[in-house]
């Protein structure tokens, strides 16, 4: 018994190990206080197995059992079955279209018994191990454009089938490995090209077609103009500017609009455009029907309900919080989906300003926790793996707190370790032990 306790424990980085254990004592107390209400007795409820607070205890359970398992696995499984997890998890995303269960709007879960199963949250670790595999291999040159497009396509192909079945909020997680792409030397001008692009599609949406075609004519004319009487070396790279402009205008005028009005789900597009402060009418009458069927016994005018609810729950907490148990906005399950998309609402109305910070600075320190130990591997391979972690951690965190105060679109992301749900806990949980397995033989190097 010693011997295994030795073994679990030797070489593990505590630090990140505490960490996730606030992390996931913080989800299950607001989890807790979405539900409770005043004399109900908890402990039947839990024994029940009937209240989300009760299933995300099992869940957290669960977790641990197959973290102390990742953590009695050798280091060298994970690099040896890396390319058969990554196929494994694209034939469980195209299990998803014959098998999918139609559930809030989306038909990415393949329902098992009493529980629901979300291949295209638990592909992300796939994904992490298929990168780190392919990006540490002796014969990758990732200075190559080839090179590019193989980590690309191991990348985008989960987040392409996830579009399809209507999990948009996931499918931009997997943007987020061009972080350890990044890292791993690929070029700036790609992150500056995908910068750029976002840029444009805003801009699309914000100004008229004609003024912004205009403008964007008007940009390319003053950069020519440049090259000629200035940047004279540079004159061969005006026909990259005209082509530069020629695909910028036909994205501003054909792509996006074609992608909203017959790619992305009404109600998808609905809620770009009431963050950025625009109404948004479908023109095909058919979107329009699903559209009004969808928000039907909803408030009229408020298609960003959701978030106007959690601003207030937020703003209602104030420096010290309301109190545990004690948020009206909470107790009064005003804030539709508070213990899942929207949990961040409940823990900063309970707990204020103060709260809010230290579980801010709980994900600050846990990520740059994990980009030092990433920083220390001598295997490529677990570099690879700790900096997917960290950007797939930043990335939901980032977006799910944006979102709930109002500075993002609602995609249905959820935040780390404290939302509900069995496929996001457990996946967080295998990324993290997983880590913590490979910063424990950080002296072997691993392909």
């Amino acid at each position: 018994m010693n011997n295994t306790r030795q073994g679990i424990s030797k070489g593990i980085d505590t630090t990140i190990l505490w960490l996730y254990f606030a992390l996931v004592t913080i989800g299950w107390i607001a989890i807790f206080s979405v539900e409770y209400r005043t004399g109900d007795n908890a402990i039947q409820k839990i024994l029940s197995f009937n209240t989300n607070y009760a299933k995300q205890l099992f869940f957290i359970g669960l977790s641990l059992i197959v973290g102390v398992f990742v953590l009695l696995t050798d280091s060298k499984f994970f690099t040896a079955t890396a390319n058969l997890a990554y196929a494994f998890g694209i034939v469980t995303l195209l299990l998803v279209f014959p098998f999918h269960s139609h559930i809030k709007g989306t038909n990415s879960i393949i329902k098992v018994g009493a529980f629901n199963f979300q291949p295209a949250e638990i592909c992300k670790l796939f994904v992490a191990l298929a990168l780190a595999k392919y990006l540490s291999r002796l014969e990758t040159n990732f200075n190559k454009t080839n090179s590019h497009l193989v980590a690309f396509a191991i990348t985008l192909t989960p987040s392409i089938l996830a579009i399809f079945q209507n999990e948009t909020g996931l499918a931009l997680v997997y943007f987020s490995f061009f972080i350890v792409m990044y890292r791993e030397g690929l070029p700036a001008w790609y992150l500056v090209l995908g910068f750029s692009l976002i840029v444009l599609v805003v801009a699309t949406l914000l100004v008229d077609k004609n003024i912004l075609a205009i403008i964007l004519t008007t940009i390319a004319v003053f950069v020519i103009y440049l090259l000629y009487s200035r940047f004279k070396r540079y004159r061969r790279y005006t026909f990259l500017v005209v082509g530069i402009w020629l695909l910028a205008v036909s994205i501003q005028r054909f792509a996006v609009p074609y992608v909203f009005d017959h790619i992305m789900q009404p109600y998808q597009v609905k809620r770009i455009y009431a963050a950025i402060g625009k109404d948004y009418v479908p023109k095909d009458a058919q979107q329009l029907k699903e559209l009004q069927e969808k928000e039907k016994g909803k408030k009229k005018d408020e298609s960003d309900y959701n978030v106007k609810q959690s601003k207030i729950a937020i703003g209602s907490g104030g420096f010290l919080g309301k109190g545990f148990l004690k948020g009206l906005q909470t107790q009064g399950d005003f804030v539709p989906e508070q213990h899942t998309d929207f949990i961040f609402t409940a823990w900063a109305e309970s707990f204020g300003f103060w709260g809010s910070f230290l579980l801010l600075g709980i994900y600050l320190f846990l990520l740059l926790r994990i980009v030092n130990i990433a920083e220390r591997q001598r295997s490529a391979f677990s570099r690879v793996y700790a900096y997917s972690v960290a950007s797939i951690i930043f990335f939901h965190v980032m977006v799910n707190i944006c979102m709930t105060v109002g500075l993002a679109p609602v995609i249905g992301i959820p935040l780390p370790m404290l939302s509900y749900g069995g496929s996001s806990l457990l996946t967080f949980t295998v990324l993290i032990f997983i880590l913590l397995r490979l910063d424990a033989d950080r002296q072997m190097v691993l392909r």
